[in-house]
């Protein structure tokens, strides 16, 4: 039976290391800095990259090379590099394969730190960006110029939780010869696989949901062997790598990622359907609620909503800070994707600095609510959420 014939959850499980003579039945933790070599000329054919070996875990360790597999089987990958942190593999892939005069096209709803980079560290070397609204696809070719090389989106979006249809995406950037990248934090590859829409490659945050307990931090990217291959040369000089005990932490995760994920989701669709029929909440955003504007294309490329719920609550920026007062439960954190739910109000906290036009150009109004639902008995979120509208 091959590897190809196994479900998601027996890969995830059973895709390892080969063991060592100590037959041991959990993969090991490889913490060395470096690898030794049998003579001189192993030596010199491995630097000549003849040999497929671990040379120093700046460069490759078994430990990250088991979670970089996982991945790329769980994505449909070729290939992928694995990094200290999401923002460390988000920084590293645009860097590896963009020179100064190149022009990204990016929808405007994406990571803080994200955003920041495009806006003011990449234009120090002549790299400019421009974004669209997710809301309105029929506009993003216009933004599309001569010297355009990378179609980058996160979908679901950050904090609205917006769907982007990845087959629009992936028609466009065939079009005009563009690399698509899609930041697939928010959904997982349990829930959707990019790749498969077109998508040249994926970028994961493993500090969310693929970790799922808000332990350690850690980032991927996986698809096209040739350009992942620009992403590791870049990464092997400039050392954004993962750490061995990150990497074998995350690896066990992923054991866990589909049951941990369909309990979200879950979770996360009751929490959705209370918040919806609240007196105070305004509207709500969730994936899978018929509700949502892009209902649609979720249902078509997501096998569930995910873990993530945002709601208008009524009264503003005040009502927001009132809401963040009053939570008992969940925690008042930036992190999402862990096991325990966590409430973030986005106009007063992380995107405060915004203008109040900026803020709603990437749908984030100011009593919006983004709730990373865990998993605690969902009648418990359910009360905590309600106790704290109320009041």
């Amino acid at each position: 039976m091959s590897e190809f014939e196994f479900g998601f959850e027996t890969n995830a499980i059973r895709n390892q290391l080969e063991r060592t003579q100590y037959l041991e039945h959990s993969v090991p933790l490889y913490l060395t800095s470096s690898f030794v070599f049998e003579d001189a000329e192993d030596m010199r054919a491995s630097f000549a990259e003849e040999k497929e070996r671990n040379i120093y875990s700046r460069f490759s360790n078994p430990n990250t090379s088991e979670l970089v597999q996982k991945i790329c089987q769980m994505e449909g990958a070729e290939d992928g590099f694995a990094f200290a942190t999401g923002m460390a593999a988000v920084y590293s892939t645009f860097a590896a394969l963009l020179n100064s005069g190149d022009h990204i096209v990016s929808a405007g709803s994406v990571f803080g730190s994200t955003h920041t980079l495009f806006t003011k560290y990449f234009p120090k070397w002549n790299i400019t960006t421009s974004y669209f609204d997710v809301n309105k696809p029929e506009t993003i070719e216009s933004f599309i110029q001569p010297n355009t090389k990378i179609l980058y989106a996160e979908s679901p979006t950050n904090p609205a939780v917006d769907i982007i249809d990845l087959e629009v995406l992936s028609t466009l950037a065939k079009k005009h010869n563009l690399i698509l990248i899609i930041d697939n934090c928010f959904a997982t590859p349990y829930l959707q696989k990019p790749i498969h829409f077109g998508a040249d490659l994926v970028i994961h945050s493993a500090t969310k949901l693929i970790d799922g307990q808000g332990r350690v931090l850690g980032g991927i990217t996986v698809g096209k062997a040739d350009l992942i291959r620009e992403i590791y040369l870049f990464s092997r000089n400039t050392g954004p790598a993962l750490s061995p005990f990150n990497a074998w932490v995350l690896s066990k995760s992923l054991e866990t990622l589909a049951v941990r994920v369909e309990k979200h989701c879950e979770n996360a669709l009751k929490v959705a359907d209370f918040l919806e029929i609240n007196p105070n909440v305004l509207s709500v955003k969730y994936p899978l609620l018929k509700s949502h504007p892009q209902y649609e294309v979720a249902k078509k490329q997501m096998k569930l909503g995910g873990n993530v719920v945002a709601f208008e609550v009524k009264g503003g920026i005040e009502a927001g800070r009132s809401f963040l007062n009053n939570i008992k439960l969940c925690s008042l954190s930036a992190n999402l994707g862990d096991t325990r739910t966590i409430v973030t109000h986005p106009a007063s906290t992380t995107h405060s600095k915004l203008t109040v036009e900026e803020r709603l150009a990437v749908s984030i109004t100011d009593g919006l609510v983004r709730v990373s639902v865990g998993l605690e008995t969902v009648q418990d979120i359910i009360n905590d959420l309600d106790q704290a509208l109320t009041k």
